[in-house]
């Protein structure tokens, strides 16, 4: 089994699986309604130059997450 780590560390052009959303209340509930659930394939497609925000893809379209949006989910690599 794969380490799970945040999404705040994950590399450039790495793909990547929810493993979990620990971010509870208004957070949480907008992070899933943008998509990101557990089980959910990403890919890290770009990140500001100081990492803060991080651009992601899933299925057909790019968002952004603050870091402090990122430390909320849970995701290990895809092999």
């Amino acid at each position: 089994m794969n380490s799970c780590q945040t999404l705040r560390s994950a590399q450039m052009n790495q793909k990547l699986r929810i493993c979990a959303i620990d971010a509870k209340g208004e957070l949480g509930r907008r992070v899933r309604d943008m998509g990101l659930v557990p089980g959910v394939e990403i890919t890290v497609v770009g990140k500001a130059p100081l990492k803060d925000p991080v651009a992601l893809r899933l299925r057909d379209f790019t968002m952004t997450l603050r870091n402090n949006e990122a430390d909320h989910i849970v995701v290990e690599p895809v092999e």
